[in-house]
């Protein structure tokens, strides 16, 4: 047993402390800065600020900032992001954005049908054992991964914004989880206390058909009921200096009609048109098509030809192998996330690949760490905390994600990188989903010392991998723990 008195902090010591804190000049200093403006404000140091400029060498054209609100869906928009630079590329439009409360109102549904799966799978854990512990915790919470995106899109497809906007609830989601999650678990103890009155497993699963059918009520009035089919519209962009875009853009749009017809060659826009001030741009348009068959006809990438790749360079998790973290799936047929551990030179040449090809990434990171949000920065150099405090931060990657200090918490979109006259990338341009009021009009900046210490998972196209990472999509997965440090769902 702990010797209380040896173990309690001494007074004496603390009037040893505060002569020490007086003494120094530069504490005096810093705490009139911190106590006055904050932490990060005191701690940030113009140099940094300079270092990392707002121009990249490889950079990609994205439309307009998204912003995710009071809610934890940036793993959906990160990853509607890249799909969305896709789409819009291949069909030449201005801008474009998916319905995330499309995918979050099925994800709310499918969060809680495999929360009640998992209760039935585990009736006899007591309620305190660590696996149900981590079941019950937040069964239909907002938070996630790419391949939880995957498996939605394959089931129920995508929407534009327009067919299912955005609501009260889905920009500011507590209170609607909150009482989802409520119910969730008062079925869950139903559920138990039937089985320990002898109920049959039939009997139990027609129980959880019925609770999901509340489910399914709490979604429709919290979000409105999703859309079965809709209508489409867009037009291509009008680009005179862009012929060969333009060109493409009606190539696509002749494709998408299907009917025969020139909507907007390059020869027909020869034509001399009357000044007006109608709209002439060349549209795409659908009449009652369904969210799966928008998906497969509009979206230019499959979502299963992506891989999540990491960098934890933890014992625990050797490089060159394929893990499988348990009871991580929302939609539970899709089965658990999986990922492959490589090396970091691995890692991040499968970025600059990516991006020099013309692709966008989904990455998964810890975004609390050495960051300003305002100003859209991430980077140790600018976030000088060891100056304020006197002290030096020096957890390596794998410690922090061991001691479970920076496991991933936050999703982005990486759209460019700066490489040195070596080709060798100082800086990385990051989309995130906090609206254009962060940062530079949406936009973050890391250091590349930032990536290599926070950036944790990418989720790379198979074509971009080498042949050694790609076999490993393939070897038996090594299942882990669902507690045990990597990452968390981002949120």
């Amino acid at each position: 047993m702990t010797d209380q008195s040896a173990a309690a902090v001494d007074v004496a010591h603390l009037k040893d402390y505060s002569r020490a804190f007086n003494a120094d000049r530069a504490n005096l200093v810093a705490a009139n800065a911190a106590v006055s403006t904050g932490v990060l404000a005191a701690a940030t140091d113009y140099r940094g600020l300079r270092s990392l400029p707002r121009d990249f060498s490889i950079e990609l054209k994205q439309g307009s900032i998204t912003n995710q609100e009071r809610s934890g869906r940036c793993w959906m928009f990160a990853s509607l992001n890249t799909l969305r630079y896709e789409l819009m590329h291949r069909w030449n439009l201005e801008d474009f954005e998916f319905s995330e409360t499309y995918l979050f109102f099925w994800d709310a549904i499918e969060k809680s049908n495999t929360y009640l799966e998992h209760v039935l799978d585990t009736l006899d854990e007591p309620t305190d054992s660590r696996i149900f512990e981590v079941i019950n915790d937040g069964p239909s919470d907002d938070g996630g991964w790419w391949q939880m995106f995957a498996a939605l899109v394959n089931k129920y497809g995508l929407v534009p914004k327009s067919a299912y906007p955005e609501s009260a609830n889905s920009r500011d989601s507590d209170a609607f989880k909150q009482y989802l999650n409520t119910k969730l678990r008062e079925f869950a103890a139903g559920l138990r206390r039937s089985h320990e009155a002898g109920a049959s497993t039939e009997t139990l699963r027609e129980t959880k058909r019925e609770d999901m059918a509340t489910v399914y009520r709490i979604c429709a009035i919290a979000l409105g009921e999703p859309p079965a089919t809709f209508d489409f519209l867009a037009r291509v962009k009008d680009d005179d200096d862009k012929d060969d875009a333009k060109n493409d853009g009606a190539k696509a749009a002749n494709d998408a009609k299907g009917d025969g017809k020139d909507y907007g060659s390059k020869a027909a826009d020869t034509k001399a048109k009357p000044e007006s001030g109608k709209d002439e741009r060349r549209q795409i348009r659908e009449t009652g098509i369904t969210p799966l068959e928008f998906y497969r006809k509009y979206v230019p990438v499959d979502v299963n030809d992506f891989v999540t790749i990491s960098n934890a360079p933890m014992k625990r998790t050797p490089f060159g192998k394929r893990y499988r973290i348990l009871y991580t799936a929302n939609v539970i047929e899709a089965g658990d996330m999986e990922f492959v551990n490589v090396p970091l030179d691995v890692f991040k040449k499968a970025a600059i690949d990516q991006l020099s090809a013309g692709h966008p990434i989904w990455f998964a990171c810890d975004c609390m760490q050495f960051s300003l949000r305002g100003e859209g920065v991430f980077d140790c150099d600018t976030v000088r905390v060891d100056q304020l405090f006197g002290t030096e931060f020096t957890f390596d990657k794998a410690d922090g994600l061991e001691y479970g200090d920076s496991p991933s918490n936050h999703a982005m979109t990486f759209t460019g990188v700066n490489l040195d006259a070596d080709g060798r990338p100082d800086r990385w341009k990051i989309e995130n989903s906090w609206g254009k009021d962060n940062g530079k009009d949406g936009y973050y900046v890391a250091s590349d010392a930032w990536f290599d210490q926070y950036v944790t998972e990418l989720i790379i196209r198979k074509d971009m991998l080498d042949q050694a990472t790609l076999d490993l999509t393939k070897a038996e997965p090594v299942e882990l723990e669902p507690w045990q440090p990597l990452t968390r769902r981002c949120r």
